[in-house]
């Protein structure tokens, strides 16, 4: 596949973000120090209000009126292995495959986990029919869950569609719904009641950041990226545990993990940003990501999946 060039417009209260946030939130799927290093080849410009292009830092501030040009370079040959692993397939056509990824696999490659991925699976079921995109590690990946959560995906077959859903991320237009159990019970009295859903809901409107003293943790950080999660409650359970829905207005890194934590009701079985000891043998955090709805890339039609809980999930809601 050629090198892809994308143009993006900001808007008025992007003006004065650093070029690099400015892309890492447009893309979401393609790191910010990959973007730095794109812009350390020159492959990041800025066309400003007299039409003049000019390549620019990563540490660049937007100014009013100017475009953002990047150039994504032709991705390397895949040098990842396929893998003949079972995929629950849910929808499928020319371009575009949902999949319901099991609790603990890995989406993509990287250091560590070189097999046994979603990817390393998608790549014998597809062959060559993988969006290039992301490159020699993550064909097709438009968007991730973590390793312990469960639920639905969509990969791209075609760098059309890639695009598509990629700027659908980015505008948040995504319809993401999760199911999760979290210690604590909910104060109806302190939550708001959706006439549409029925369920008592709350918002959580808190920015996240990288954690500045665990680089592999996130946190709730006020000069972080915007990040809001709509929490339903379904049902407070026993042993003060409540079960909830938690539909995503934005998709940041642990979001639904962070946001829930800061108000005090941590996932279950979560021993990164909950107790370290579960009540319950669990692999990971009882989250499942159950529906997924977006605009078909080629039809312009809507589509959504639904996928049932998982069976460790619905164990513990029967116990």
């Amino acid at each position: 596949m050629d090198e892809q060039t994308l143009d993006f417009f900001p808007e008025y209260d992007d003006i004065g973000t650093r070029i690099d946030a400015f892309l890492a939130d447009k893309l979401e799927d393609i790191s910010r120090s990959y973007i730095q290093k794109l812009s350390q080849k020159g492959n990041i410009s800025v066309i400003d209000s007299n039409e003049e292009s000019k390549s620019v830092k990563s540490s660049y501030k937007i100014r009013e009126n100017d475009i953002i040009r990047i150039v994504i370079p032709k991705p390397e040959k895949l040098s990842i292995e396929a893998e003949n692993i079972p995929l629950d397939i849910v929808y499928e056509d020319d371009d575009l495959i949902v999949v319901n990824k099991p609790q603990g696999m890995v989406v993509h490659p990287a250091a560590g986990n070189y097999t046994g991925t979603l990817v390393n699976a998608l790549m014998y079921h597809c062959g060559d029919s993988l969006s290039s995109i992301n490159g020699v590690e993550r064909p097709g990946i438009v968007h991730r869950i973590d390793k312990d959560t469960s639920g639905l995906l969509v990969v791209c077959k075609t760098n059309l569609a890639h695009q598509n859903l990629a700027i659908q991320f980015a505008e948040h237009s995504i319809n993401r719904i999760y199911s999760a159990i979290v210690y604590n019970h909910f104060d109806e009295d302190k939550m708001l009641f959706d006439e549409e859903r029925k369920k008592y809901t709350l918002t959580v409107n808190k920015a996240i950041a990288r954690a500045k003293n665990d680089r592999k943790k996130m946190a709730i950080d006020p000069s972080g990226r915007r990040a809001v999660t709509h929490v339903f409650l379904m049902e407070n359970l026993k042993d003060n545990m409540a079960y909830i829905n938690c539909k995503l207005e934005t998709g940041r890194t642990h979001q639904i993990r962070v946001h829930l934590t800061s108000i005090n009701h941590p996932l279950l079985g979560d021993p990164v940003y909950g107790p370290k000891k579960c009540p319950y043998n669990l692999d990971g955090q009882a989250l499942h990501a159950g529906t997924l709805g977006f605009v078909h890339p080629r039809t312009g039609e809507y589509i959504e999946f639904t996928s049932p809980l998982p069976e460790y999930f619905t164990k513990i809601l029967n116990r």
